[in-house]
């Protein structure tokens, strides 16, 4: 009987209320009061009264089962432990005859008095713990005191403290490995110092570092950081969803592993690029992490490497293709869709370009999704052709356009490019197309080549005669901006820059592979080659280059200017579909922030320490096109789409705990 009581209480605060604010019954209440209240609030406003004394008459075992309904909605990441410990302080009650266990009134029960003994708990806790910034006063209301040292510190300078620590480490894959440490203990703190420290600390949890940390995560596992579905899972991937312990899921950035920035195939120990996505979500965008959903989809891998280590932690298997590929995603799908509703974003991360393309054409129409490659390389491509136009003159109608790599990313870009060209010209597809060439791996992508081209290279095959190389490509083409999309290092050779530079007076040198190690060249080689007229982007940072007395500084083209702001432009205008047209006011946006102090340094991406600025706006161009288009589902429409996107973006701040 009182298992049910309280059942029907918690059930119901569960569905009237938010889930942080059914925690903060938890937490913030002190924690004598925790049920009390729960009761109060449920009798305020409801016909049916519970009396308090129920509290006195659960048992030890009903109260165990309360906590696990409760924990198991309002539970953080990975935190499944008992915060509740029931103290035995009476002998059994020969009056009563209601045992909660079974339910039946013919057994007697025990009464036990409640006390929540949350400390050791909370401070496990990485969503609500504060470390040394716990007050004296929160130590003593939720048991803390004697578990932390007695020094009090401001979050200031716990984050103070945090980057100390960190630059004394040498190895950059060991202040990866520090920094989500951090994000698994305080992850207020993880936030508030990579907000503070965009510029110096993105390279370290996302690209370069990632790729080095993908590739030995078997080794530096500490434990679970997001969902894994595998082929073991078929046939019950929703309840595997159902498993991860946040409800209200707004963002999923899922891979197969199959791709790993210009790694290849590495398999289940890709999940280093959804953690790491999503904590820019958070950071650069605001979306809250509890709304973000990390997935690795586990279908065996062809690294034999891998398959031959002992430590490697997914299916020790080779990759599974064709249909059984293809009935696990499109369960994984419909699992989504199933258990987070139409509104979901999911976003694809490093699919092979067969997979890739495939995916994004199957549920563009039916779900929201969106490929970062793919769509949000594009974007801040654009975006920096855009800008770079007031130093290179002209429109994107003048420019000739030669991409060294022909697969995903590359195809996604020109497909951009024609589409904005498209918009302000009054040319033809074709004719927009026909001003980007590509190269992939056997040459120049032409016509005559047309038959054995794959599909999403078939619309760049122009009429030209064979060209084998992309030196030759050049001489022939005479492009005035060059893009490397290849994944293979040091392709833009100086004999290639230095024919660049013969042609254009500022030619515009784009290598965007990552990691570092993978891009077609670095910032120094293209200044020096060119003589300093160059005007350089790369996927990967790269210091300032100082030629002949003048300081240099290089643009980077990483997808985290655009992917965090285009994802809180969906979620906030509740938007069901992705549309074109998104992408291109993602690019636009982008360059509208780049500044005149910007532009007399050579650069044609703004600055990342104004990062979550350039997200608002982003979102805001987002929205206010989705709600021209008729896909925004959240009416009415916000005034200012700027300062609403503002007022939705998380805060790392702490919070006073009563």
């Amino acid at each position: 009987m009182s298992y049910q009581v309280i059942s029907n209480c918690i059930g119901w605060l569960l569905k009237e209320k938010e889930t942080e604010e059914a925690f903060n019954f938890y937490y913030l209440e002190p924690p004598s009061k925790m049920l009390a209240k729960i009761f109060q609030t449920y009798n305020k406003t409801n016909s049916r009264k519970f009396p308090l004394q129920f509290l006195m008459l659960t048992s030890s075992s009903s109260f165990k089962r309360l906590n696990s309904l409760l924990l198991g909605a309002l539970g953080d990441r990975g935190q499944r432990k008992s915060n509740l410990s029931v103290m035995a302080e009476g002998n059994v009650d020969d009056t009563n005859t209601t045992n909660d266990d079974d339910d039946d009134d013919d057994q007697p029960f025990t009464p036990w008095a409640v006390s929540v003994a949350s400390g050791h708990t909370l401070l496990r806790s990485p969503q609500h713990n504060k470390g040394l910034a716990f007050t004296d006063k929160e130590r003593d209301s939720h048991f803390l005191r004697g578990l932390l040292p007695p020094a009090v510190l401001t979050q200031e300078l716990q984050a103070k403290r945090s980057l100390n620590i960190l630059r004394q480490y040498q190895v950059p894959l060991h202040r990866y490995i520090a920094m989500m440490d951090l994000q698994e203990t305080n992850e207020k703190l993880f936030y508030k110092l990579l907000i503070d420290n965009v510029e110096e600390l993105l390279p370290v949890v996302y690209t370069p570092v990632v790729g080095e940390a993908c590739q030995k995560y078997g080794s530096i596992f500490r434990r679970p950081q997001g969902l894994y579905i595998s082929l073991k899972d078929k046939g019950k991937i929703l309840e595997v969803l159902k498993n991860w312990p946040e409800k209200n899921i707004q963002v999923i950035v899922v891979t197969d592993g199959e791709r790993i920035l210009g790694l290849g195939d590495l398999g289940c120990q890709g999940m280093g690029i959804p953690v790491g996505k999503l904590s820019l979500y958070t950071a650069l965008g605001g979306v809250r992490p509890s709304v973000c959903l990390p997935v690795t989809i586990d279908v065996g891998t062809k690294n034999e490497t891998l398959l031959n280590d002992e430590f490697y932690t997914g299916l020790k298997q080779k990759r599974a293709t064709g249909e059984e590929y293809d009935e696990l995603l499109d369960e994984f799908m419909s699992a989504v869709k199933k258990n987070y509703g139409e509104k979901v974003l999911i976003q694809f991360e490093d699919f092979a370009n067969h997979n890739a393309f495939d995916l994004l054409i199957k549920y563009r129409t039916s779900h929201l999704v969106f490929n970062d490659d793919i769509q949000g390389t594009a974007c801040v491509v654009l975006g920096g052709l855009l800008s770079a136009l007031k130093l290179i003159g002209g429109t994107l109608s003048d420019h000739t356009f030669l991409f060294l790599g022909a697969g995903e990313a590359g195809t996604g870009i020109a497909e951009l490019i024609s589409l904005e060209i498209l918009k302000k010209t009054k040319l033809t597809v074709e004719d927009s197309r026909k001003k980007i060439w590509l190269v992939d791996s056997k040459g120049l992508v032409v016509s005559s080549r047309k038959d054995s081209l794959q599909q999403f290279k078939q619309p760049w095959a122009h009429d030209h005669e064979p060209v084998t190389g992309l030196l030759e490509a050049v001489k022939a083409i005479k492009p005035t901006i060059l893009i490397g999309t290849s994944g293979v290092g040091k392709q833009f050779t100086k004999e290639v820059i230095e024919a660049m530079s013969s042609i254009n007076a500022k030619p515009l040198i784009m290598a965007l592979s990552n990691p570092t190690s993978q891009s077609e060249c670095t910032a120094e080689e293209a200044y020096t080659w060119s003589n300093g007229h160059a005007i350089f982007a790369s996927g990967s940072p790269f210091d300032p280059v100082i030629y002949d007395g003048k300081e240099f500084v290089p643009g980077q083209a990483n997808n985290a200017y655009i992917f965090p702001g285009f994802g809180l432009g969906l979620i906030m205008c509740g938007a069901i579909r992705v549309h074109d047209e998104f992408l291109l006011a993602a690019a636009e946006a982008l360059a509208s922030q780049v500044t005149e102090e910007d532009y007399a340094k050579g650069i044609i991406y703004p600055r990342f320490k104004n990062i979550r600025k350039i997200s608002a706006t982003i979102a805001a161009k987002v929205a206010s096109r989705a709600y021209e288009y008729g896909l925004a589902s959240h009416l009415p429409r916000p005034s200012d789409l700027v300062k609403f996107a503002e007022s939705c973006m998380y805060s790392p701040k702490y919070r006073n705990y009563r």
